[in-house]
């Protein structure tokens, strides 16, 4: 299985409750977006590597203290284009971050499959060189079926398999979950345990169109205005 990390802190549980109500306009859901990237950034990084050392302070007394080095090898991948303020978050905690963009979207026309899958296109795609001691951090704020996330990740597998992989998000639901480790034990199971998924909720079930409930809607139309 992969591991599961869902926020349990109360600021980032009050912005979430602000971002599913219909009432919330467009600034404040962009704005509470960005404030939730940061809040699991910051949670993001008790999952880095550290590594002890010592500083000498202005007193002229050595204090330990630690560096992570993880934090030179992060590369974010924004699903364009509902991730961008979840992005815009991330950046704040992780300012080195190397960049990548993928533009995919749900085939609707074709509907919802019964294993709960939608076919994805992905109409344009730009990658960084993945290197083994990357951490790759995905952001795409609602995991609902899992479909966009699989085709995302098989995308960035053709650049290099990373050390870690966390899938930042702020509603997920089981499905995406049994969907995404069913994927990774067929296809590629030396990443099952490198794989994390970080969100603010669980929610629990879909509706015929595919859309998370109780949900938030549209994240991208309602960040954008569209």
């Amino acid at each position: 299985m992969v591991h599961l990390v869902v926020i349990d802190h109360p600021l980032a549980k009050a912005i979430l409750t602000t971002l599913r109500d219909k009432k919330t306009d467009q600034i404040n859901f962009r704005k509470g977006l960005v404030r939730l990237g940061r809040i699991i950034g910051m949670e993001l990084v008790r999952y880095l590597d550290v590594e002890k050392i010592y500083v000498e302070t202005p007193l002229g007394v050595v204090a330990e203290g630690i560096r992570i080095p993880d934090m030179d090898n992060v590369v974010i991948i924004n699903v364009l284009r509902a991730a961008m303020p979840l992005v815009e978050g991330l950046i704040k905690i992780f300012p080195n971050a190397r960049q990548g963009v993928i533009s995919a979207r749900r085939v609707e026309e074709k509907g919802l499959g019964k294993d709960y899958s939608f076919e994805i296109e992905i109409t344009y795609y730009k990658i960084p060189l993945i290197k083994s001691s990357d951490i790759v951090i995905i952001a795409d704020p609602m995991f609902a079926t899992g479909s966009t996330m699989i085709s995302v990740i098989e995308k960035i597998l053709e650049k290099g398999s990373p050390k870690k992989i966390f899938i930042v998000s702020a509603i997920s639901t089981k499905i995406a979950i049994e969907r995404l480790n069913r994927h990774l034990e067929n296809r590629h199971r030396e990443l099952i345990d490198k794989t994390y998924v970080f969100t603010v909720s669980i929610d629990p079930e879909l509706n015929e169109k595919g859309f998370i409930v109780p949900g938030l809607g549209d994240a991208g139309d309602r960040a954008f205005g569209t």
